[in-house]
């Protein structure tokens, strides 16, 4: 065995460890989140910071940069666990270690301060913590950007090769029509009916239990927990997922699960070869979006599917007022005024997005301070929204992602609905007879699409080649947009 193999096999081995230390630390986030004692939050933070020291020590431990100098290995395997082991060692280690342990131990205990400052309503409790992973996040971002944007320097986690730009002319695609189409389906003459009944919230989480089952998900290698906001966690053989309960809001509950395994099927999809290795995490949040929004969306929110959920939702629940499925189509798919994001319909969700994606890139480049966050949010709504915040848990206390950190993470959602689009069609060429198989609650051949055709490759290939590959051609916001106009015209018989 020559030098450069022995390199890269003393690499790999070095890495496997880190990935397996990673997943560690993963859990006391999901933890944190699920079962952890409320007084716990210190003594968490502290642990959270200990284990980033470990992880920040070994990402950039000087061994790396002479494994990467010497290492060899044969085939795109090889060529893409290099590509990631480099960029990994770069980047971390530009960020001093005492910097990436105190954003840990800061955002672990900002996290516990904004669960209680949103719980009773009180931004003020919020803003210094707020304050503190800003200006953390900050010096991050001046450390890796080495005198270029800050705020690109943040995107780059979470979507490798997007910048501020690429994702501003994205929204600026995107919002004429989704703006036109909003308009047109809210002056529509016929309005779909609301959802009305009482949804116990033992039969939810049964319901929700089945659309994870049809949806694929593997019990023997995940589970479902309640959190305050929803999201998975984990990966390889351990995907969790979480969900929430709004007792006059099933849809809630129930599309927020689809969601949450839409991203634990992603994980749990990667070639098991690639199991602790840097392949073997999904490649950006831009494709993981695209995986929980066409299990939510298009394939969750379509006519053939809300059948079958009518009928799991009537053997559960004494009365609700859905006359026929096609009415209960459009009481799921129902576009009106609310404050939630991860509540929003279609039409309106990217707007929420838009709206963040343009405070953050202030409070990030300075021009928004700390202090006047909430009224900029409240100004922002009312312009895009039409009516006024009542509370800050509808408005800028909604989100977790700011409290721990996750600057640069929102415009992904909306990245990740554009890759949906894409895929949405490329599925729809490739399984014709699939609403069919949909309106018996079988997602198999959908989700076995997805599977191969973008799941199991995990960091393979770069974001958008994944997506490219998948479909065929380049992504670009059309197909999202021409699905969107076609379902919610003929929803509201426009």
């Amino acid at each position: 065995m020559n030098i450069r193999t022995t390199a890269y096999d003393e690499m790999m081995a070095f890495q496997r460890q880190t990935e397996a230390l990673a997943q560690v630390s993963g859990r006391l986030g999901w933890d944190q989140e699920t079962m952890m004692p409320r007084g716990a939050v210190a003594q968490r933070a502290e642990e959270s910071g200990a284990m980033e020291a470990v992880l920040h020590a070994r990402r950039t431990d000087a061994r790396l940069e002479g494994w990467l100098a010497e290492a060899e290995g044969s085939g795109a395997v090889a060529a893409a666990n290099l590509r990631h082991i480099r960029r990994s060692f770069t980047r971390n280690s530009k960020v001093p270690s005492r910097l990436a342990e105190e954003l840990a131990r800061v955002t672990s205990a900002s996290q516990g301060v904004w669960a209680e400052a949103r719980a009773s309503n009180d931004v003020a409790a919020f803003l210094p913590s707020l304050r503190r992973v800003i200006e953390l996040r900050r010096e991050e971002a001046a450390c890796l950007a080495q005198g270029g944007n800050l705020y690109d320097a943040l995107i780059d986690d979470y979507e490798p090769g997007a910048t501020a730009a690429s994702l501003g002319a994205m929204f600026d695609g995107m919002r004429p029509r989704l703006v036109e189409l909003r308009g047109a389906v809210l002056e529509a003459s016929y309005q779909p009916d609301s959802l009305e009944g009482r949804f116990d919230s033992v039969g939810q989480m049964r319901v929700a239990r089945e659309l994870a089952t049809a949806f694929g998900y593997d019990w023997d290698r995940g589970r479902m927990d309640l959190a305050v906001h929803p999201f998975s966690s984990g990966g390889g053989s351990d995907a969790r997922i979480t969900t929430r309960v709004v007792e006059n809001d099933p849809f809630n509950c129930f599309y927020s699960t689809i969601h949450e395994v839409g991203h634990a099927c992603y994980e749990l999809g990667i070639d098991k070869d690639y199991a602790l290795t840097p392949l073997g995490a999904g490649v950006s949040m831009g494709v993981h979006e695209s995986q929980s929004r066409i299990y939510e969306n298009q394939l969750g929110r379509s006519r053939a599917f809300t059948g079958w959920l009518m009928s799991r939702m009537r053997s559960q629940f004494s009365d609700f007022n859905a006359k026929d499925v096609d009415a209960f189509y459009g009481t799921v798919n129902k576009v009106r005024a609310g404050y939630i994001r991860t509540e929003a319909d279609e039409v309106q969700y990217n707007l929420h997005v838009m709206l963040r994606f343009d405070l953050e890139r202030a409070l990030i480049s300075g021009d928004l301070g700390v202090a006047d966050l909430e009224s900029a949010w409240n100004d922002r709504f009312r312009a895009d929204f039409g009516f006024g915040v009542d509370k800050p848990s509808n408005g800028v206390l909604q989100d977790v992602h700011w409290s721990v950190g996750l600057f640069g993470y929102f415009p992904t959602y909306s990245l990740g609905n554009l890759y949906a689009g894409c895929l949405n069609q490329a599925l729809r060429k490739a399984l014709p007879g699939l609403d069919a198989q949909l309106a018996d609650g079988d997602t198999s051949a959908a989700t076995a699409w997805l599977r191969d055709n973008v799941q199991r490759h995990g960091g393979l290939y770069e974001p958008r080649e994944v997506i490219e590959r998948a479909c065929g051609f380049a992504p670009h916001e059309g197909p999202l947009l021409d699905y969107l106009e076609e379902k919610f015209r003929a929803i509201y018989r426009l």
